[in-house]
This record gives C-alpha cells, sequence and structure tokens, in this order.
C-alpha cells in the first residue's frame, strides 16, 4: 500500500486516493472577480462527483488562481475531466484566462483529510 494513500470518507467507505489534477489558471486584467465566482461556483457541479474526492479552488495571489483535486483512480480522474466542471473551464478560458489553462495529472503520495 505505500503507492496509494488510504482515507475514509464521510460515508464510511475506505479509498484509495492515488491521483489528482493541479489546475493553474491566471486569469486577465480585471477578471479576478469572476474567476473567483467561477470557481466557487463550481463547488455544487463537483459535489454530484462521486469519484472526486477532494476538491480545492484557490487564490494563489492577486491574478493567479488553482485547482487542486484528488480521486480513488484514472478513472474517476477521467471522469472528472469529462464532467461539466472541466467543460466550463474551457468554454470560459478565453474570456477569463491570460493564457490557457495549465492542467497537470500528478500522484498522491501522502494526505490528511477529514473522516
Amino acid at each position: 500500500m505505500s503507492e496509494s494513500v488510504l482515507i475514509l470518507i464521510n460515508c464510511g467507505v475506505l479509498v484509495m486516493l492515488k491521483t489528482a489534477l493541479y489546475v493553474r489558471l491566471e486569469a486577465k486584467p480585471g477578471k479576478e472577480d469572476e474567476v473567483e465566482a467561477f470557481l466557487k461556483g463550481g463547488l455544487p457541479i463537483v459535489m454530484e462527483e462521486p469519484a472526486t474526492v477532494a476538491w480545492f479552488g484557490l487564490r494563489l495571489g492577486p491574478t493567479t488562481f488553482g485547482i487542486f483535486d484528488a480521486f480513488p483512480d484514472e478513472a474517476g480522474r477521467q471522469a472528472h475531466l469529462s464532467g461539466k466542471v472541466a467543460a466550463a473551464l474551457m468554454a470560459q478560458a478565453e474570456e477569463l484566462f491570460s493564457e490557457p489553462p495549465s492542467i497537470e495529472k500528478v500522484d498522491v503520495l501522502a494526505s490528511k483529510l477529514p473522516a
């Protein structure tokens, strides 16, 4: 089990958390509030994705934002990438961001989440 992290999610089911996405977003000047609202609005949509175990909308600086989300496996990550939030992100990318979103597939080495 050294290559994965075990976490306990709210329903009491043991899940192996192994894969994640780190997305870096650079807002166009004057679009910072819209990017923040977009990220906050994504939470209810992501709550409907059972394989998205953890999801965070982040503000890294005045114009720099990010998303970090984690999944039990590659199928969960792919389901998220094919989902509503990803589609909305790409649909609004040209309007909101000064450069295309940087989407990195990452492996989870260790984590601590509430049970």
